[in-house]
């Protein structure tokens, strides 16, 4: 099993008191991937999100993955997602983005797309449509074009419903053999299976507990064997994300935890994302979930609700999404943890963690874009 870390530019409340919380924010998380790098991590994504004030102020995530391009050696960058509706990004900018980023990474470039996951934010672009399912259809019509966009000397041009291009040369060309390798942001166990037929990796931002998942992975599994891809390979993945905090001793872990502010992340997320199955009694914004206090985050840690301790207990969860068929464990890092202690639990979980578990020097996926 592979490492990510995921940043989408969180500023939670820390912009109630600070003037450049949102400049801080996106500062410090560009140390974390830099950091990460440094420590053997294989991927970082990115978010694109857009009006959602305190959960995500990364809108412009290509600039900022191009930055990270520069500053970073050898992780992988994705994007988490671009969002390849013609509405929000027309399709041909999207696929010459992508081409861009994969020339000045090096091949480091992974594609994430996806529809979006919350009506406030998507909607936005569509004026008079008020049902997230019609995203849908110009998710499934586009998605298909990116590799002939990429491969065709000359793409031949599209005809959409939603979009529509004459034949053009669609510049540049990826870098090198074949193109990145392309997931889907699911938020949803059907759209695993989707993915898996499309030949498409899985970007897993559902919230749920090991034990909750490994049907779904399991099923995604299943269904990719028999894949028809929309590529050029098939990305035979799934990425799941989950919060990491990582200390030398226990009951350290257990402080940073407490004193983060965890609850007001998942808060959020059910705030703007109202495309994810609400779990039973989670309060409706603007209540939020009550603080948690020790016994609470040791019960969370029980759950596999989340990741923490000190090393040895974290390569044992980690572990456990291995075991449930998880290839890559990619940690939202606690947002209302104070800087030194995230770098702490970048460097930790790089030092003693990893080494335990992916042990393969390539990418998963640059295995797959090799042999395509």
């Amino acid at each position: 099993m592979e490492f990510g870390l995921f940043v989408q530019g969180y500023v939670g409340k820390r912009g109630e008191s600070d003037p450049l919380a949102e400049h801080k924010a996106l500062m410090e998380e560009t140390e974390y991937v830099i950091q990460a790098d440094k420590s053997g991590f294989k991927y970082a994504w990115a978010s694109e999100h857009h009006f959602l004030e305190e959960y995500s102020h990364l809108s412009a995530n290509d600039v900022y993955l191009g930055y990270l391009a520069h500053a970073t050696d050898r992780i992988h960058l994705g994007s988490g997602i671009f969002n390849p509706l013609a509405q929000v990004n027309h399709p041909v900018k999207v696929a010459e983005k992508v081409a861009m980023l994969d020339h000045l990474t090096g091949n480091r470039f992974e594609f994430g797309s996806g529809r979006g996951a919350g009506s406030h934010e998507i909607l936005g672009f569509l004026p008079g449509i008020t049902d997230m399912n019609h995203t849908k259809e110009i998710w499934e019509e586009t998605i298909a074009e990116f590799p002939k966009m990429w491969l065709q000397d000359e793409y031949a041009g599209f005809q959409g419903k939603h979009w529509q291009l004459p034949p053009r040369k669609i510049l540049p060309k990826p870098y090198g053999k074949s193109h990145p390798a392309m997931w889907y942001a699911a938020g949803s166990p059907p759209s695993y299976a989707m993915a898996a037929k499309k030949g498409l990796g899985v970007l897993g931002f559902s919230i749920q507990k090991v034990s909750d998942m490994e049907w779904v992975l399991e099923q995604y599994k299943t269904a990719v064997v028999n894949a028809e891809p929309v590529g050029d390979f098939v990305n035979d993945n799934v990425m799941v994300t989950t919060t990491a905090i990582c200390a030398p001793t226990h009951d350290e872990a257990i402080r940073i935890a407490v004193e983060g502010e965890l609850h007001y992340l998942p808060s959020l997320v059910f705030r703007y994302h109202d495309t994810f199955p609400r779990p039973e009694g989670f309060p409706a914004w603007p209540e939020t979930l009550p603080e948690y206090n020790a016994e609470f985050v040791e019960l969370l840690i029980e759950e596999e609700l989340l990741i923490c301790g000190d090393p040895d207990e974290v390569t044992r969860q980690c572990k456990r999404w291995e075991q449930a068929g998880a290839d890559q464990l990619s940690f939202g890092l606690p947002v209302g943890v104070p800087k030194e202690q995230t770098l702490q639990t970048i460097r930790l979980i790089g030092e003693h963690v990893i080494p335990r578990i992916d042990t393969d020097p390539v990418h998963r996926t640059t295995r797959f874009r090799q042999g395509a």
